[in-house]
């Protein structure tokens, strides 16, 4: 029989909620917030980090969460896709994903929609250079991009008009 693996505590704040938890050393961020937070906007994809699917942010950074252990997220703030949204309103990229049709079968829009997010915090009037590198490492099967670009503008601008608050 094999042994017990010991447990590592951890402490991280998720979606603005501060989580005090026990992991084992080979979890998976993304198993960590779907199996035992529940937080089944992250999705897993592929399991190779090829498609994107999982993307979280990592203290602000876009990382795909099947590629980070949990104990290494410790001390570390994370936003899923479901801590986008403020008070039951959807954020202006999630307002914008829908309004443009930037999604078909919905399973990268998380990702998408993190990876769009990192972007616009940093970057206000971005190029459609800027737009193609902040989804780099997303995979679409479905839409072939010109919606969720498309989008993407829209949140921009949305979000610009707004001085970057939610609208």
């Amino acid at each position: 029989m094999p042994e017990a693996v010991a447990k590592i505590g951890i402490k991280i704040i998720v979606n603005g909620k501060t989580c005090s938890l026990s992991v084992e050393p080979r979890q998976l961020l993304v198993e960590l917030l779907r199996e035992t937070l529940d937080l089944t906007g992250t999705h897993v994809g592929c399991d190779t980090s090829y498609c994107g699917a999982c993307t979280v942010l990592l203290n602000g950074k876009a990382v795909k969460s099947c590629t980070v252990f949990a104990f290494q997220a410790d001390g570390g703030e994370i936003t899923t896709v479901e801590g986008v949204e403020k008070s039951g309103n959807l954020h202006p990229i999630q307002k914008a994903f829908g309004e443009a049709y930037g999604l078909q079968c919905g399973y990268c829009t998380p990702g998408l929609m993190l990876s769009t997010f990192q972007l616009l915090s940093k970057t206000k009037d971005p190029t459609e250079k800027d737009l193609r590198k902040a989804i780099a490492g997303n995979t679409c099967r479905c839409t072939g991009y010109q919606n969720v670009l498309k989008a993407m503008t829209f949140a921009a601008k949305a979000m610009k008009e707004s001085n970057g608050h939610q609208v």
